[in-house]
């Protein structure tokens, strides 16, 4: 729904404006159409943090040259079934969807294939790659180190970053299990979006800058992010940042840089992605059928609220796309006159209509 904070637009012409968007800043048209529809599909899954809301941050970045739009990306070591990529400071979605499809490739070979990236850019919703894996028929694992935003229990400055990771497995369904989540309580695009929206956060999403829970999203951004579970989800995120960043030679923790605030700066994100062709041990048929029991099972699960279904990872995003696609997706209203403005100063040649 249409409000003071949001404006509806059609998913066709969002795409084609960021898409003629990015190649004004001189991307490829095929790059270009690939990191816009990656974001809308973010926006349609109902993922609004890493969807479109970004498009503006990610444009000036390219015109500055913190991303690269034509970046010499290439494998720079490993063998077999383990290779490294140099992203060469190109966009995070474009380097990230390099990476996957050629884990994709020697998973194709061996059945089983990682593949590292050093010195790149935010690379957005982790889903985006591991649905790549997912729609071949493969199992898809993504994930990326971040700028330290998270702080550990009794710490008084931030150890690490909230260092997302996402996995998909096909189910030959209606949609694939797709699970993708950061490690820290919230994604920090959650405290721009509420920014954006004029909207308060929970309490246990964040603290100040000394430390105190805050319901202020801008006074959160001076402070830390929490860890999901506690150390739990802190030691994942050490993980991930040591598979994405120590591993590949790229950077890690305190030497990376935030695209927020360095804006001129690449920020040498490091992503690893894995790629699993289970055609090795179990059928398309096989699989189909036995994740159609495994998710009739679940699904079986009694809820003390009659009213209330159980819902698998993907279902939700599933759902929302199925919707948005009807009604529209829900823009930022600062987003929507940002990118007004582009139209105008940079003579996008694309419309921009609110759905009506």
């Amino acid at each position: 729904m249409e409000g003071e904070h949001q404006v509806l637009v059609a998913p066709e012409y969002l795409k084609d404006f960021v898409e003629k968007l990015f190649e004004k800043a001189g991307m490829d048209h095929s790059d270009a159409a690939f990191h816009a529809k990656a974001l809308v599909d973010t926006d349609l899954w109902g993922i609004s943090s890493h969807g479109c809301m970004r498009a503006p941050a990610y444009f000036e970045r390219m015109r500055n040259g913190a991303i690269k739009v034509k970046p010499d990306i290439k494998i720079v070591s490993g063998g077999g079934a383990l290779e490294v990529i140099d992203g060469d400071g190109g966009a995070g979605m474009i380097v990230g969807k390099r990476a996957m499809e050629r884990a994709m490739k020697l998973a194709d070979k061996y059945h089983i294939a990682a593949v590292g990236v050093r010195n790149s850019n935010h690379f957005g919703a982790g889903a985006i790659y591991a649905r790549m894996a997912a729609e071949q028929g493969m199992v898809g694992i993504a994930m990326t180190n971040v700028f330290p935003l998270v702080t550990a229990p009794g710490a008084k400055k931030p150890v690490t970053g909230n260092n997302p990771i996402a996995i998909a497995i096909p189910t030959y369904g209606e949609f694939p299990f797709c699970l993708d989540m950061a490690l820290s309580k919230v994604a920090g695009g959650k405290l721009t979006l509420a920014m954006k929206r004029g909207e308060k956060i929970p309490s246990d999403w964040a603290t100040d800058s000394e430390g105190r829970p805050t319901e202020d999203p801008a006074e959160a951004f001076k402070g830390f992010l929490l860890p999901m579970g506690g150390y739990k989800g802190l030691g994942l995120s050490y993980v991930v940042d040591i598979l994405s960043g120590v591993i590949t030679g790229g950077v890690f923790s305190h030497q990376m840089r935030s695209m927020y605030a360095q804006p001129t700066e690449p920020s040498l994100t490091g992503h690893f992605f894995i790629a699993i062709d289970i055609s090795a041990v179990i059928s398309r048929e096989e699989m189909k059928n036995r994740m159609a029991e495994y998710i009739f099972r679940l699904k079986e699960t009694p809820m003390w609220d009659d009213a209330e279904k159980m819902l698998l990872p993907g279902e939700l995003e599933y759902r929302s796309k199925q919707e948005k696609q009807k009604t529209g997706i829900p823009v930022p209203a600062k987003t929507y006159e940002e990118l007004l403005e582009f139209k105008k100063r940079f003579e996008i040649e694309a419309e921009l209509p609110r759905k009506k």
